[in-house]
């Protein structure tokens, strides 16, 4: 079977990412480029044009540009999406055998960072809202409660890992929570890869960017909330918490020694859509569109839930009785296509490309589910994780996944130790994470997560024998 006439194809209604919507949003420039003879742009780093690490060339140059007019230090383009870069950051800030604090939601990518680094992850628990199943960011008076139960614990924290906003949009006023950080003494990483359009300056209420906020390292995706080709993605530095030596020797670890000049290209041309008016005024007007889209949506009773992201749909299913991975099923065959369905939620990402008609379409097909639908009540509330404010596994996530081990049934695991992420995909935001110790009480968790997640959750668990 060939991928090619899958990648020209028409995939129905562009409600998932890459943002650019499959090329209707994509930059004037980069379009240009793409429309010369095919393959030209594709050249290795010659001297005028260079690479991220080099100190010269134009790769070097459009960076430094494109940190000063975001309001960064530094700024490193990545064409192995947002994973590399953050993987990259936290190896920057945190030693072999050190601690990071990072939220429950974080994404898998950093879990294999610290694998990769050899230290621990202490997990702060997150805020959870029972009626769809979704954690949300914490404020600052949470923030404070896990800062005092971490002071009762023996580890010694190197640096800590926020999420802003989250995969469907939920954020928080994000400097009461580094500045509580940094009166601890450590460098703050935010994982911001779904909302790089926060820092674009437009004249529409977005959360403040973690840049704004006083982060120390942020990481934007370019292609989930700009208008970049999928695996390209920034890391940007400010202030002096963090040596940005070291911040290039890790990601000359995890970064190609041969990036894709098209990528490269497509990072600069997404950025410099908003360093300029006609870039910001595009994307307002996107923002202004999603608003109305959701407005209209609601007046016709369609379940939408409240984020302050306006470029994520939320249609709470489970508010009638429908799973998300059903609602998603039936989408798809009529040309809506999704970014994230889960038991109790779909959602959609209406990126940046126009959407004319979209609320008359989804306000149809919903109707029709429900009509289809065999059950009208609301599902019962999802169960919160049975996990502390803070906790840590018992042994490193390398040590679990390099140590021996056997494959069990999860109604068997209680008092084992994870050797593996159980991760449902999307969103990769793990259940369980390799050297977490398995109780009763979370044993039984996860095999109600099994039951909401079908297909996606395994019976069996892979342990430290």
């Amino acid at each position: 079977m060939s991928l090619f006439p899958i990648l020209t194809k028409k995939q129905g209604q562009n409600l998932y990412l890459p943002a650019h919507g499959r090329g209707a949003g994509l930059p004037k420039s980069l379009k240009r480029l793409l429309n010369h003879r095919a393959g030209i742009w594709d050249i290795p780093e010659l001297p005028d044009f260079g690479s991220p690490l080099d100190q010269e060339g134009a790769v070097a140059k459009s960076q430094q540009e494109a940190a000063e007019s975001i309001g960064a230090q530094k700024g490193w383009f990545g064409v192995n999406g947002a994973t590399g870069l953050l993987q990259a950051a936290l190896l920057a800030i945190v030693k072999p055998g050190e601690a990071v604090l990072m939220p429950r939601n974080v994404h898998r990518s950093l879990i294999q960072a610290c694998a990769l680094g050899q230290f621990k992850p202490v997990l702060f628990d997150i805020p959870f809202m029972a009626d769809r199943g979704h954690g949300i960011p914490p404020n600052g008076e949470w923030l404070q409660e896990v800062l005092t139960a971490l002071s009762t614990t023996k580890e010694t924290i190197s640096g800590a890992v926020l999420v802003h906003p989250t995969y469907h949009g939920y954020a928080t006023e994000l400097r009461p929570l580094v500045d509580q950080l940094h009166q601890k003494g450590l460098p703050v990483l935010v994982d911001e890869a779904h909302g790089a359009h926060f820092s674009s300056g437009v004249n529409i209420p977005l959360p403040d960017s973690a840049l704004k906020a006083g982060a120390d390292l942020v990481v934007h995706s370019l292609h989930k909330s700009a208008a970049g080709l999928a695996q390209t993605a920034v890391l940007w530095m400010q202030g002096n918490r963090v040596d940005s030596n070291e911040v290039e020797r890790t990601l000359s670890w995890l970064q190609t020694s041969s990036p894709s000049s098209l990528l490269l290209a497509s990072c600069e041309a997404a950025l410099k859509e908003w360093s300029e008016p006609i870039g910001r005024n595009r994307l307002e007007k996107r923002l202004i569109e999603a608003m109305q889209i959701a407005k209209k949506l609601q007046g016709k009773g369609v379940p939408l839930l409240e984020n302050q992201d306006p470029l994520r749909l939320i249609l709470h299913t489970s508010s009638k009785g429908i799973s998300g991975l059903d609602a998603d099923k039936w989408l798809i065959k009529r040309g809506l296509i999704a970014e994230l369905p889960e038991p109790g939620c779909l959602t959609f990402c209406l990126g940046l490309a126009p959407h004319k008609g979209l609320e008359r379409i989804l306000e149809r097909h919903w109707k029709s589910l429900l009509l289809a639908s065999d059950n009208k009540n609301c599902f019962p509330a999802f169960k919160k994780p049975p996990i502390p404010k803070v906790n840590s596994p018992e042994i490193t996530p390398w040590e679990a996944w390099s140590s021996a081990k056997k494959k069990i049934k999860i109604k068997r695991s209680t008092g084992g130790i994870s050797a593996e992420l159980i991760c449902p995909y999307p969103p990769g935001i793990p259940l369980v994470i390799p050297g977490e110790k398995l109780d009763e009480a979370r044993v039984n968790w996860l095999l109600e997560q099994k039951e909401l997640w079908p297909n996606q959750i395994s019976d069996e668990i892979m342990i430290v024998a």
